[in-house]
């Protein structure tokens, strides 16, 4: 299944759906996103099982409608990691004079329900905060069924599905604070979507591709079995003490290739678009504009 919230260019309630090839088709059961995970995995199959065999259901053509993020304002903070990948420590290390040397644990950070926009939306950058906007392309995991001290082995059952992420950055404000917090919790530096896909459709998690392109030109192709810690792992250590509810959501980390890693550094600028692409989910385009 891959779930979607949407609204109507007349109208601007959101509405919950379901990208059924070139059609969508409103599941009306339900006000949010948030409100199906809560519902549960009998419920999940229901609504499965009336999809796979409503032919005859009614829907609108993609162009038809405005995607919003498929959760558009999450109840907690965006839970997220840093340096998950080996080769992205090697390139942020290098940046900031570090000696290279992979984390023993995860390193949690978050970001505020206020950065989250949609697939489509502006990032908006006031440039009185910051001269260094950088991105990074993440594979984003939303859970289903909450709990706490989750064994790795029980992780993955506890997954509703999975986005794209983009996990855009201030690293100048980053760098200034010295934690990640508030250089990466500006409004609109967490564009999200275009959809949910649930597990059985996803395939392994730890085989995709992850990418990103600012104005066509490539600058991220990694792949999520680079991880240092896996999916399963890093829910398993999350839970440790902290009870993970439906609907939180957990950005896994970049591959290589963000701005602040090349030499010479890149930044983003005015006009700048985006792509931001992990496979078997979709692609997020989001162009920088100025406050």
């Amino acid at each position: 299944m891959r779930y979607l919230t949407y609204s109507r260019p007349n109208d601007s309630t959101h509405r919950i759906g379901v990208v059924d090839g070139d059609r969508i088709i409103e599941l009306s059961d339900f006000a949010t996103m948030l409100a199906l995970i809560a519902a549960g995995p009998r419920v999940w199959q229901r609504v499965a099982d009336s999809i796979s065999g409503g032919a005859s259901l009614q829907g609108l053509p993609h162009r038809d409608v405005i995607w919003h993020a498929p959760i558009p304002r999450p109840l907690k903070n965006v839970f997220c990691l840093g340096r998950n990948y080996a080769e992205h420590v090697r390139e942020a290390t290098h940046a900031r004079g570090q000696d290279f040397k992979l984390p023993a644990h995860p390193i949690f950070f978050t970001k505020a329900p206020t950065t989250v926009i949609g697939p489509y939306d502006d990032i908006v950058w006031d440039r009185t905060l910051t001269q260094q906007v950088d991105w990074e392309a993440e594979l984003g995991v939303i859970i289903g069924a909450g709990g706490k001290n989750i064994p790795r082995a029980e992780a993955m059952s506890h997954v509703f599905g999975y986005t794209v992420i983009n996990d855009v950055t201030a690293r100048d404000l980053q760098n200034a604070h010295m934690q990640f917090f508030k250089g990466k919790t500006l409004d609109t530096f967490c564009p999200m979507g275009p959809v949910i896909v649930t597990p059985d459709e996803f395939g392994d998690p730890q085989r995709k591709r992850v990418k990103l392109r600012v104005n066509g030109v490539e600058k991220q192709n990694g792949s999520t079995a680079d991880m240092i810690f896996p999916i399963d792992q890093t829910i398993e250590i999350l839970s440790r003490g902290c009870t993970l509810e439906p609907g939180d959501i957990i950005s896994t980390g970049t591959p290589e290739g963000v701005g602040m890693g090349r030499t010479p550094q890149e930044w983003l600028q005015v006009a700048d678009v985006m792509e931001t692409e992990v496979e078997g989910i979709g692609i997020l385009r989001n162009r920088v504009v100025a406050a």
